[in-house]
């Protein structure tokens, strides 16, 4: 059986941004991708407005808890998404790295927070295609 790509979401506080894109993969991808998100100084608490977007479109994240990026959840992914992490995410040879340069929710109200849950459902969907086409082209070779 084929194993499922390992992706990684990075924001500094892991409270809002990294936590949609989690959510929006394994709510989108299901078990066709594992799924991890991490923030270099995580927060206390998922942004309660970030909770309050998701929730508007079905999608429960009020039991997340911030966590700790660690170098073991950088070298276990395939793909390694950033968002406004700066240096503190490690680089490691023959990971895919990708920056998506994204509003910072912290902060706002969720009226600010629902176009920065929309771009990142549309990056994700993106992602998505873009990881099952690698795979199945993988899979011809």
């Amino acid at each position: 059986m084929d194993v499922p790509p390992q992706v990684l979401f990075v924001c500094v506080h892991n409270a809002g941004r990294s936590q949609m894109a989690a959510a929006f993969l394994t709510h989108l991808a299901g078990d066709r991708v594992r799924v991890r998100s991490a923030g270099s100084a995580p927060a206390d608490e998922v942004n309660p407005a970030v909770v309050e977007a998701m929730a508007e479109i079905g999608i429960d994240i009020s039991a997340e808890i911030p966590k700790v990026l660690t170098i073991d959840a950088v070298q276990a992914s395939d793909v390694v998404i950033t968002m406004g992490c700066g240096d503190a995410c490690p680089i490691f040879p023959g990971k895919r790295y990708e920056d998506w340069v994204l509003d910072d929710p912290a902060g706002q109200g969720v009226e600010a927070v629902r176009p920065i849950r929309d771009a990142i459902e549309t990056r994700v969907r993106a992602l998505i295609a873009d990881l099952t086409a690698t795979s199945t082209d993988e899979a011809r070779t």
